[in-house]
C-alpha cells in the first residue's frame, strides 16, 4: 500500500505553540484526524498574521489550498500543547507549500508532518 511521504526539510521559519482542546479529541479518545489539519490551519494564519498578512492578503494576492496531505507520527492526548514549526517551499510565482511539523513539546515527539 502506497503511504503519503512529506519531505520533512530543517530551515523553519516559524513556530507557535497550540494546546490539545477537549473537542479535539475523538470518540476513541484520540487526537482526532481532521484536528491535525484544523491545527496546521491555526499555525499558517499567525504565521502569516506576524508578516502582516491575512490568507485574502499576502501581498496582495489572495490564497487558495489546493491540496492537503498529513503523516500521522504519535498520538497525543488531551492537554497536550504541540509545537508547531513551518517551512515555506517549492516556492513559485503562483504558490508554494507550507510543511508543518507538530512535536509534542514535552516530549520532542513527532507527532504529525502536514503539507498543504
Amino acid at each position: 500500500m502506497v503511504r503519503v511521504k512529506i519531505e520533512l526539510h530543517n530551515k523553519f521559519i516559524f513556530k507557535t505553540e497550540i494546546p490539545i482542546r477537549i473537542n479535539d479529541i475523538n470518540y476513541g479518545g484520540h487526537l482526532g484526524n481532521d484536528t491535525v489539519l484544523s491545527i496546521a490551519h491555526e499555525a499558517r494564519l499567525r504565521f502569516l498574521k506576524q508578516h502582516n498578512f491575512t490568507e485574502l492578503n499576502v501581498a496582495g494576492a489572495g490564497t487558495i489550498m489546493v491540496d492537503a496531505a498529513v503523516q500521522y507520527k504519535a498520538d497525543r492526548l488531551y492537554g497536550n500543547i504541540i509545537l508547531v514549526e513551518i517551512a515555506v517551499t517549492d516556492i513559485t510565482r503562483s504558490g508554494c507549500d507550507f510543511v508543518y511539523r507538530c512535536t509534542n513539546k514535552n516530549t520532542g515527539t513527532v507527532i504529525a508532518i502536514v503539507k498543504t
